[in-house]
């Protein structure tokens, strides 16, 4: 029965419960809530001090009081995985309090025969999944009896395997009492991640990034994940949750289909890690989602 410790507390966010409570409560008391309730939120998984003043507006989205399950999707950075891992853990350390791992839906995605598991080794090292437990922890406070967690480290997966993961979550997305946390960061930019598009027609670096990471904002929130596919190929954005959200894309696409549900993905936040202004610096993008469904 293992129980993942906070691998990354104490240098990618405080490890100290009065420290991160102040933090989390600044941040969140900056935001408004604008686009909610969420049923799905988009937002970064970097150090605190990067992006955690963005994340607090997709959290911000959420009304604890509906939700039952959070399901956390986020990309493997350290491991080959061409599907999808689910973790070997029951609990989740926080600073705050231990997350519980929903047993009863990790057994049912184990019988669709998709799903991997990872040692915990794996588990500990990655942070796409950990850097959203402190805010899922703080925001369901109140509710930290009633509520479980469905960890996914989502690999490097074709379109077709999106569409496929996608109908095996469409069941989950379309139960008010779940809400799903994709984990991702936006244009990684520099030398130093062999990624230097630039739109001549901007007078800065930072304003080509931002027009760069706008255009993919834009189609993500059209929930149309083939025209998300086309953009990634045309532009090659190193958009790390690409996969994640890809997934999030075709879950949704399977609610429109059905014809049951009138949804609303919008980005409510948008920041850089620094402006880039010549070829030498570089920068990481970070954005803010929330997805409703009435």
């Amino acid at each position: 029965m293992s129980i993942r410790k906070a691998s990354h507390a104490g240098s990618w966010y405080s490890d100290s419960h009065k420290e991160l409570c102040r933090q989390l409560d600044n941040w969140l008391n900056l935001a408004d809530l604008t686009h909610g309730p969420a049923r799905a939120i988009i937002a970064p998984h970097a150090g605190y001090q990067y992006c955690g003043a963005c994340s607090a507006f997709a959290y911000r989205q959420v009304s604890p009081v509906v939700v039952k399950r959070v399901f956390i999707l986020g990309p493997s950075h350290n491991v080959r995985l061409s599907g999808c891992a689910l973790s070997s853990a029951v609990k989740y350390r926080t600073p705050f309090y231990d997350l519980i791992v929903d047993t009863q839906v990790y057994s049912e995605l184990d019988s669709t025969g998709h799903f991997v598991r990872m040692e915990l080794d794996v588990d500990e090292e990655e942070h796409s999944i950990e850097m959203h437990l402190p805010y899922i922890a703080k925001v369901m406070a109140d509710y930290k009896d009633s509520v479980t967690i469905i960890p996914v480290l989502v690999g490097s997966l074709s379109p077709e395997d999106e569409a496929l993961y996608g109908r095996i979550f469409s069941r989950y997305l379309s139960n008010p009492d779940s809400l799903f946390v994709i984990s991702s960061d936006f244009c990684h930019w520099g030398h130093r991640f062999r990624y230097t598009y630039c739109d001549a027609s901007q007078p800065e670096l930072h304003l080509s990034i931002a027009k760069l990471d706008r255009m993919g904002m834009d189609i993500i929130e059209t929930l149309n994940p083939s025209a998300f596919t086309d953009y990634l190929k045309k532009y090659g954005n190193t958009i790390c949750g690409r996969h994640p959200i890809g997934v999030l894309l075709q879950a949704a696409q399977q609610l429109i289909r059905a014809g049951e549900h009138k949804m609303s993905l919008k980005f409510l936040k948008y920041a850089q890690s620094s402006q880039c202004r010549n070829m030498n610096d570089s920068s990481v993008s970070y954005a803010a989602a929330s997805l409703t469904i009435e």
